[in-house]
């Protein structure tokens, strides 16, 4: 009989670091956009009446074969739950058979900071100095933690709507809170949002030339955390297939998309140092799949 095992939270908790998680989410981006890996666009739900989503994530590579099932509840930050929970299901490769169902919720927070850090890594000056986050919950906390690993920044600032939450995110990270979001902007070499807004919250007119801007958040099907100024700029996404179809920036406001993360990574496509770049960030099943592998590997 197939033992399938069960890894929680505080198991993977306990192997998986940003420092082993980053390199490996470049080489995850850089396989995807070579075809190495098979991944269907993900569905995603929507929970009626309870303001929820529900996505499902299958992916195929050589090194890694499962799936994600995602919830996504924005309104649980108020009910002192996670507003991201789910569950992996990992397969081996070689035989199809199931090795593990792994707790998904801290590997989708930190394996969506380490993409961002390997953007950021990819396509940043070495000497940047001020990053700015918008948003001050879990990815928030995650961002900062991920990016101090590709770069060392003088400043950090945090802008979130309840500066509550903001406060207790600088108390423990070093940072420094803003309450104007155009103030928290101005001038920031690399900015994160990461909000559930499905209004924009950046305007492009506030952007310095040549910042490095990540969006990860998730505003709905009808909204998003950006303008249409902010992705006139040179947009980079994970999957073009993905930012094509569904409903985030690239999708809302019919922006061109320049290359892949992937592409960027391997060296098939490069961005000049000076350019104002956005990374549309979706999340993707492949990164999921190769995060679960590698916590196997580590246990």
């Amino acid at each position: 009989m197939t033992q399938i095992q069960f890894i929680d939270e505080s198991e993977v908790a306990g192997v998986l670091t940003m420092r082993d998680l980053i390199p490996r989410m470049a080489k995850t981006m850089a396989s995807f956009s070579r075809g190495d890996i098979q991944q269907p666009v993900r569905r995603i739900l929507e929970v009626s009446p309870h303001g929820g989503y529900f996505g499902s994530m299958p992916a195929v590579s050589a090194d890694g074969v499962g799936a994600k099932l995602v919830a996504f509840y924005p309104s649980n930050s108020g009910k002192g739950l996670d507003t991201h929970m789910g569950l992996l299901v990992v397969f081996e490769p070689e035989t199809g058979k199931p090795l593990a169902v792994m707790d998904g919720r801290l590997i989708t927070e930190m394996r969506t900071a380490a993409v961002t850090a390997a953007f950021v890594d990819a396509v940043a000056p070495s000497d940047v100095q001020t990053l700015t986050i918008m948003g001050a919950g879990v990815q928030a906390r995650s961002h900062i933690e991920a990016l101090n690993c590709v770069r060392s920044f003088n400043e950090v600032r945090i802008w979130n709507r309840t500066r509550e939450r903001a406060e207790i995110l600088a108390q423990n990270t070093g940072a420094r809170v803003v309450d104007d979001a155009g103030t928290a902007v101005e001038g920031a070499d690399v900015v994160v949002t990461a909000t559930s807004s499905a209004e924009p919250i950046i305007d492009g007119d506030w952007l310095k030339p040549g910042v490095k801007l990540a969006s990860v958040g998730f505003g709905g099907f009808d909204g998003g955390e950006l303008d249409a100024k902010t992705m006139s700029n040179t947009v980079i996404v994970d999957s073009r297939e993905g930012a094509l179809s569904e409903p985030k920036h690239v999708h809302r406001f019919n922006a061109e998309i320049y290359a892949e993360l992937g592409e960027i990574i391997s060296g098939d496509k490069a961005v000049p140092l000076e350019a104002t770049v956005v990374f549309d960030s979706l999340g993707m099943a492949c990164q999921d799949i190769a995060s679960a592998a590698l916590v196997m590997e580590l246990l």
